[in-house]
């Protein structure tokens, strides 16, 4: 509920502010469950990318903004849900999966934490293991220049121009009992070519 009535205010102030421009609209399925995965340089790409999609998304969060009070039960309320970024989630990887199961939209970001501005690291594994668990359709996102209107440690956006590309869908067949952790592997670097070829074509 919460989400539905902030998404049209957090898109005028995004395209007002940040003068949003979007691609790729018509790639991300209208219905059923779809894993979009994004780079990550500024803590703007979750509500960017929220206000790009043409439909509701769910968030994978750390786990530490879940301990700040309100602020945590007002993420939660926005579709946010947390994970540890050090090691194994079961538990986070289990809610990710009951929410793809249910037909929703997930964002990710297979980098795990924020990085560079224009420089793609390499993805978590375990982002390849949800897209082959769930059997979802995969759409890769980039997102340009939020990390310099909002790079670490700034509390407000500069005013700038912001670009958020979403890819052609990506579909990955499940993985047979050997050889599963090369698959995982093998699926999340696709998942970042995929993103550095959108970046390239941002450039």
């Amino acid at each position: 509920m919460l989400y539905t009535v902030l998404k049209p205010v957090t898109q005028t102030l995004l395209w007002l502010w940040l003068r949003l421009e979007v691609k790729g609209q018509e790639n991300v399925p209208p219905s059923g469950p779809v894993l979009l995965v994004s780079n990550h340089v500024s803590a703007l790409d979750p509500p960017i990318v929220g206000a790009a999609a043409p439909r509701p998304l769910y968030f994978m969060a750390k786990e530490e903004l879940f301990r700040i009070p309100l602020f945590g039960r007002l993420i939660r309320a926005l579709n946010a849900r947390p994970v540890r970024r050090e090691g194994a989630d079961g538990r986070a990887l289990k809610s990710a999966l009951r929410l793809l199961e249910e037909g929703r939209a997930l964002l990710v970001f297979p980098e795990g934490t924020r990085g560079t501005e224009g420089r793609l690291r390499e993805g978590k594994p375990g982002v390849g293991m949800l897209a082959v668990m769930s059997g979802a359709v995969v759409v890769p996102v980039y997102v340009a220049g939020s990390g310099g209107a909002m790079p670490p440690g700034r509390m407000f956006p500069r005013r700038s121009k912001v670009r958020v590309a979403f890819g052609p869908p990506l579909k990955f067949e499940a993985a047979g009992e050997e050889g599963r952790k090369e698959r995982y592997r093998a699926v999340t670097d696709a998942m970042m070519r995929a993103i550095g070829q959108l970046a390239e074509r941002a450039a």
